[in-house]
């Protein structure tokens, strides 16, 4: 029982000094469901927290302190914002008024795996490049955006695309890799 409580007690203190926010971390998970207290929570947590942004239940961000969420930002159920904790790390800028649907993957660092003698889990990892979500963009549901990429303003990545090169300002993308649809108010 008494290791039991101990490991309780280590849980609890991980829980509240965490630089994160998701289901994992029941201590706080709680308060995204109600708005005062996420904004409250929120912005003790994140680099910057905008204007009427939410953090919704169901949302992971790892590395807090290395986000910055603009005005009206929404991270919806199933979202994943991984910075990078070290101190050389990667960080994730959303500026104002980006949407993201549900589900959304954003990624700083990724696994290394150059050598076929070595177990994967072993190799440790790429250096870290920071993700920059331009003002205005839309990243479509079950979308995943790699290490070093930025989307430019107003663009728009199709639902389930895997993002692993910058997206040029008013263009749609789409697909794995994705790619240039077109341009935005180009005639169809």
């Amino acid at each position: 029982m008494i290791g039991c409580l101990h490991e309780l007690r280590e849980r609890w203190n991980y829980w509240v000094s965490a630089d994160r926010i998701g289901p994992d971390i029941v201590a706080s998970h709680w308060r995204l469901h109600v708005k005062s207290f996420m904004r409250e929570l929120c912005q003790r947590k994140f680099l910057h927290f905008g204007k009427d942004a939410e953090f919704r239940p169901g949302a992971y961000a790892i590395c807090c302190s290395k986000i910055s969420l603009g005005d009206r930002v929404v991270i919806r159920p199933g979202c994943m914002l991984f910075a990078d904790p070290r101190e050389c790390g990667g960080s994730i800028t959303i500026e104002d008024d980006v949407m993201l649907g549900s589900s959304v993957h954003i990624y700083v660092a990724n696994h290394r795996f150059d050598n076929p003698e070595i177990p994967i889990i072993d190799q440790g990892h790429h250096p870290p490049m920071s993700v920059v979500l331009k003002r205005g963009c839309w990243i479509g549901a079950g979308s995943i955006v790699l290490p070093g990429v930025t989307v430019g303003q107003n663009a728009v990545v199709g639902a389930g695309s895997v993002v692993t090169r910058d997206v040029p300002r008013a263009t749609v993308v789409a697909g794995n890799p994705a790619r240039v649809i077109r341009e935005i108010g180009e005639i169809r």
